[in-house]
């Protein structure tokens, strides 16, 4: 993937969970308008990777650059601002307030205020959201805890998208849901790339995940082991075999 079409730039990253060494040089690019997915097996430092770009786990050595600019020492309210978005791993709603609550939180004042990504791209209010996910438009006022999973999953990606980012880390979404369920995620992300946003996506699903990507990199133990198309990645058996179980 050319440097010049990224949006995100990870090199050479260096990320430690206390004396835990996890990210081990990592390195990879998220085009402008594309999905990239990383794909790999439990334990090899994925999660860690989003946490490292959201500013959660800021890793120790090696940098981040978005649109330009590096992400060193900066906060995670910073980060976001900056234009990225995070839909986490086990979706981590509010489950005591209710879905309209849960969509605002992004434009609240402990958020900015405001969505700070891209000023060209504010398509995104509670309005345009709920058009989206006719089944929380019909949930609205209950409580984020009484949604359904894939409800809640889709809350999860409805609130990212409330803060018109540029790039949304995608951390498992289709973990727990239903197979019908799982194909309307995938359908939700080509979407949202349709619409500009360009996404870094972890996923254990190898179907979803290829079939929505447009670049693929394989991890193991915290570092990229293989890149290319999904295309090139069908053709490789042994890669597949020895870092997927596939």
């Amino acid at each position: 993937m050319a440097k010049s079409d990224s949006l995100l730039s990870v090199n050479d990253i260096h990320t430690y969970y206390g004396d835990s060494y996890v990210l081990q040089g990592l390195g990879l690019e998220v085009a402008s308008g594309q999905i990239a997915t990383l794909l790999g097996r439990n334990g090899m430092g994925k999660t860690t990777l989003i946490r490292s770009v959201a500013g959660l786990t800021p890793p120790r050595r090696g940098n981040i650059i978005f649109k330009g600019e590096s992400l060193e020492g900066y906060a995670p309210y910073r980060i976001t601002q900056l234009g990225i978005a995070l839909v986490p791993q086990g979706r981590r709603i509010f489950s005591s307030l209710t879905v309209r609550e849960n969509l605002l939180v992004p434009t609240s004042k402990l958020a900015g205020g405001k969505a700070l990504g891209n000023s060209q791209r504010t398509r995104w209010n509670l309005t345009a959201v709920l058009e989206a996910f006719p089944q929380l438009a019909e949930r609205v006022g209950q409580s984020g805890g009484d949604l359904s999973g894939g409800e809640q999953q889709m809350l999860a990606i409805g609130r990212a998208l409330m803060a018109n980012p540029d790039l949304i880390l995608m951390d498992e979404p289709s973990e727990g849901l239903a197979p019908v369920l799982v194909s309307r995620i995938g359908e939700i992300m080509k979407s949202i790339r349709e619409q500009g946003h360009s996404i870094l996506l972890v996923e254990q699903n190898f179907g979803l995940a290829m079939d929505v990507a447009d670049y693929v990199y394989v991890i193991t133990s915290g570092r990229i082991v293989y890149q290319g198309t999904p295309n090139e990645l069908e053709g490789e058996p042994e890669v597949l075999d020895r870092h997927l179980g596939i």
